[in-house]
């Protein structure tokens, strides 16, 4: 999907609820559902947030963890946006971690999306994107969510 014209929530004033999720995904409020009750198990809080250079909401997945002298971190895992019908997330990784990225335990359809996302920007980095519809394809974002907090704290 990942056409910026095509977002959904575009409106400042209307928080993105439960209903107005379940009016805007569709048949795909279902798969949305699955990930909201995974979060916890992989310690991941969600939060939405107006985003004013794209003009629409946005949640961000968020790991928070202790360190060893006690300081509360928090580590951005993905960035999830809503179109009609259906939601995409984008996991971001450090270049320098793709081979590793390459050797999870993910379908060969989603080693596909790694191998072909380009590096961006100067921290070179590359996002992991996916559209999602259904529950199927929510397996491989939560191999890569584990995979970046391992990695990237």
């Amino acid at each position: 999907m990942n056409n910026h014209e095509a977002l959904q929530l575009r409106d400042p004033e209307v928080t993105p609820t439960s209903e107005v999720l379940e009016q805007t995904l569709g048949d795909s409020y279902a798969a949305y559902e699955s990930l909201q009750e995974a979060l916890p198990a992989f310690d991941i809080e969600q939060e939405w947030q107006w985003y004013t250079p794209h003009k629409a909401w946005f949640a961000k997945g968020k790991h928070f963890w202790t360190t060893p002298r006690g300081t509360r971190k928090e580590k951005n895992l993905y960035w999830l946006h809503v179109y009609e019908g259906c939601f995409s997330v984008a996991v971001w990784f450090l270049e320098k971690n793709r081979a590793e990225i390459l050797r999870s335990d993910v379908s060969e359809k989603t080693k596909q999306l790694i191998r072909n996302a380009e590096t961006m920007g100067k921290m070179a980095t590359f996002p992991v994107v996916f559209d999602i519809t259904a529950t199927a394809s929510l397996a491989d974002i939560y191999t890569l969510i584990e995979c970046k907090k391992k990695l990237e704290r």
